[in-house]
Formats: structure tokens, sequence, C-alpha cells
């Protein structure tokens, strides 16, 4: 028996995070047909779009394109903060240094180029609203709250307010959102087009026809096997910081018809998570069972001893890569370490109840608390404390203030720990979103196959995305690279779908 029809749409968005509900809604803008199928049940929905802090990176020239994405801000608020300039050129410049040259120039150009009109049209047509960072990304000095390392911005509540505004938005202009709807395969014509999808729903499997279909169903980085298949051994260990959804299904079907593997795939972003963390993500919890503030202080393993340069650039550049480190280290554990010197500029992350901690007068005690090999630890933090040279300490840039004549060096902020109580944080590592995925063509998001060709009527957004990240990523890239790529996608996708088949090859 055929598989029952479930409708006819013009653009079908598999996924329901950020990348796929932008997309939903520049192609319903376009005036397509939209329908959004969502895999997880209502009460699960958004994909790792939930979990995030909902920060954007973006370029933007001084507090004037600030304020005109939040534009509340008033001005006793802006006499009192300092959020600088971000050029175009030097967020390009980042996103090629933290990828190693690595990353597709096209995608980075696209990225770069479109991002600020993207948070604009997030505002503007589509109701989101945008607070400053405050309690991630500023510190106080010389009396300003200052911001550092080229983000400033996020969603007001985070990554759940974020999902829960980009739903209303959808719903709102007629975006339709069908909740426990598995995509299973992609239906193609005989001239290899893309015409729908074959889904599995509580109805069995059933089949929705589309002119146009955009995948944004996000990583492999919660299926254990593709994990630990593309990502090496160990990796079935890491816990899963965000949906528990995010399979590879919008890969898997996409390389089934020819799509061209892209990227990194053997990398990930994967950051310090709490070591009592669930496998996968609370959404009670979101995103604080993270721990970002080690620049401030060590890291160690339980030897004791350090494996890493904490200060070797601002967080932003080095916390997505540093939890395959952690992952590396005896049991796949890490301790952050701190003193009353820094205590208080921890984020706010480091002061929910549901944190695996230690505190002690002493630094033999501190190991005895959180099982570090007790010598081990004396001895490592002894070298550093005399490693500490002295200078002029600035959390809200490189300060240069490092250590000499051990290894690893600490770059930047190297202050000796000599300020007791000294407190500790245990950590294991927390992947986020895996960074192998599909082709595109960047100024439409449309799949490339392994010809280079692009298949007729499919798009693809999203962590699913590859060739963008490498080895690392910069804070607050993902979701911006979300939103540019799935409203280019959506918008592609319905001109594709409102053309009429005989122009869709193109």
């Amino acid at each position: 028996m055929a598989p029952r029809s479930r409708g006819e749409v013009d653009v079908a968005v598999v996924g329901a995070g950020n990348a796929a509900l932008c997309a939903a809604l520049a192609a319903r803008q376009r005036g397509a047909r939209v329908l959004v199928l969502e895999k997880a049940a209502r009460e699960e929905r958004g994909g790792n779009t939930f979990f995030t802090g909902g920060g954007f990176r973006f370029p933007y020239r001084g507090i004037d394109d600030i304020r005109a994405l939040i534009p509340d801000l008033s001005d006793e608020e802006v006499a009192g903060i300092d959020v600088g300039a971000y050029p175009e050129p030097e967020m390009r410049s980042d996103l090629m240094r933290v990828t190693e040259g690595l990353a597709d120039p096209g995608l980075v150009d696209r990225l770069v180029g479109t991002a600020y009109d993207t948070v604009r049209w997030m505002r503007e047509r589509n109701g989101l609203r945008w607070v400053l960072m405050y309690g991630r990304q500023a510190y106080r000095v010389e009396g300003k709250l200052r911001f550092w390392g080229g983000m400033v911005m996020e969603a007001v509540g985070g990554g759940a307010g974020l999902s829960d505004a980009l739903f209303e938005a959808a719903e709102g202009q007629g975006v339709g959102v069908r909740y426990g709807t598995k995509a299973v395969s992609l239906l193609t014509d005989e001239r290899a087009a893309v015409v729908g999808l074959r889904v599995r729903d509580d109805q069995g499997l059933g089949e929705v026809a589309a002119r146009a279909v955009v995948i944004a169903a996000g990583g492999f980085e919660a299926n254990t096997e593709m994990r630990t298949r593309y990502l090496g051994p160990g990796w079935e260990l890491a816990k899963v910081r965000g949906t528990r959804h995010n399979t590879g299904d919008g890969i898997r079907m996409a390389l089934d018809i020819g799509a061209q593997p892209y990227g990194h795939w053997s990398s990930a972003h994967a950051v310090a998570w709490d070591l009592n963390a669930p496998p996968t993500g609370n959404r009670r919890i979101g995103d604080l069972y993270q721990k970002h503030s080690y620049p401030l202080g060590l890291i160690v393993n339980l030897r004791g001893e350090r494996f890493v340069d904490e200060g070797a650039d601002l967080r932003n550049y080095t916390y997505a890569k540093y939890g395959r480190e952690i992952l590396g280290q005896p049991q796949g554990v890490a301790f952050q370490l701190f003193d009353q010197q820094t205590v208080a500029m921890l984020r706010d992350e480091y002061r929910i109840r549901e944190v695996t901690k230690g505190e002690a007068g002493t630094i033999g005690e501190l190991a005895d608390q959180l099982g570090i090999d007790r010598a081990g630890l004396e001895r490592t933090v002894a070298a550093y404390n005399a490693a500490c040279r002295p200078g002029r300490f600035n959390p809200a840039e490189r300060d240069g203030l490092h250590t000499e004549g051990i290894d690893p060096p600490k770059s930047n902020w190297a202050l000796p720990l000599t300020q007791p109580p000294y407190v500790g944080y245990a950590v294991t590592c927390g992947i986020t979103f895996t960074f192998g995925g599909l082709r595109i063509v960047p100024a439409t998001s449309q799949v490339l196959d392994t010809e280079d060709r692009p298949i007729a009527g499919l798009y693809a957004a999203g962590e699913l995305v590859g060739g963008l990240f490498f080895h690392n990523y910069a804070g607050g890239s993902g979701l911006m690279a979300g939103a540019v790529f799935g409203r280019t996608a959506g918008g592609a996708a319905a001109e594709a779908a409102m053309a009429g088949p005989g122009e869709r090859r193109g």
C-alpha cells in the first residue's frame, strides 16, 4: 500500500530551530505556502536553538548600529557602556583565523556581508527583540562596562526566548507547523529534482508533496553511532548539550540522493560542560551547565596537570574547541580553578544550584574535595604562580599578562592563585553541534551534488551546512549563520517553487 498523502505545499522545511524558522519566514514572505516539519513533540520543539544563550555575532560600525536594533537603549545606559566597533574585515578575519584558514570563503563572505541586514530583518519584519549581553560579554573597566570579543547582543530570553519569538512570528504569518513528524527521505522525480518528503508520524508513513524542500534539521551530535564513526573513539561518551533529536537525519537523506558531503566531518563544537549534567539537554537549565570563565583561572586534569593555554585568546575564540581537549583527559574530566581575585567576575552559570563545585582554604584541600591528585595539583599551582609575570590585568582584552618558563604557557590574564578561599568546578565535554555536512551554493543555499551541480528543489541551512567551521568556532557565529543561510534558503526555495517546475533546475 502506498503511503498516504499528508498534503501539498510550495516549500517544506525540515526542522524547527533558528535556521529552519528563518527559512520558513523568508519563504512565506515571498508568498509561498510553507509547512514546517518538526520531529519533536511541541513541548520539545526548537532544536538546539532552545539550548543556546541566544547570542549573535555580526559586524557593526558603533553604538548607532546597535541602537537601531535595540531602540529602547537610554542615553544614560549608552553613557555607561563601550561597545566599540566590529567592522566586516575584522569579523571575516576572526572567522578565518579560528578555522585555521579553512573556512569556505564564499560562505564567509555571504555570512559577513549579510549578517547585519539579517538581524535587522529579524527585528523589523519578524518582531525579534534584542538586549545587550551584560552578563556574559562585558567587564567593568575604568568605570564603564566594556563589551569584548565581537559579540554584544542576544535575543530577549536567550535561546528559549529566541525560539518562542520565531515560532510566534511564523505562526502569525501563516506558516504551518506539524509536530511529531519525522522526515524519513526525500522524494525525487524522473529529473532527479526534489518534489517532497516521505514522513513518519502517529499515523505511520506518509508523503508531503512540495515544490521545494529546505533541510535545517541540525547535525549528528545526538547520534552516538555517527558521532563515534566520524569524530573518533571516545566521542560516544560526550554529553549532548542540546536536543536529543539532532541525529543526522537531514544529512543522511540528502546524501542518499547524491548530495555532496562537505566540511570538517571529524570535528565539532564542544565545550566545558558540568560533570554531572544529564546525557542530553535539560530544558529548565538550558545552556547554564556550560562553564566559560576559564580564562580567568586554571584548567587541570585528575592528575592535577594543566593541558591547555587558558589565556590563548578571548573565550569566544577558544571555548568551542576546548571540549575536545577535556574529552582526551583521563576519564574525560577536568577542573576549572579560581581564587578570590576573579570569583566575582565569573559568569552567572557558575552560580546555579546544579553545579559540581569545591571550595577550600588551601590548594591541597581543594584537590581532596574534587578528587584531584593532591601532590600533582600543588606542584602545578606552585609552578604556575612562580611563572606569572607582573603586569596590568584587563579581562576585556588580550592583556598580555603571561607566564614564562612553563608548558603550556598562559598567554593572557595570568594572575597567580594566591587569594583563598580557592574554588573549583568539575567539567566534562559537552558537544553542541558537528561541523561536517552538506555543500551549498552560498548565494542561494541550494544543495550541490557530488558533481558540483545544484540539486533542483533542495536547499539547506543551519548546523548541517558544511564548510564554514573547521577545528574551532567564533562565539555567536552559529546562530548568525543559521539565520543568514536560513533566510537565504527560504527566499530562494520560494522563488524556485513559485517559478514552476520547468524553471527549477538553474
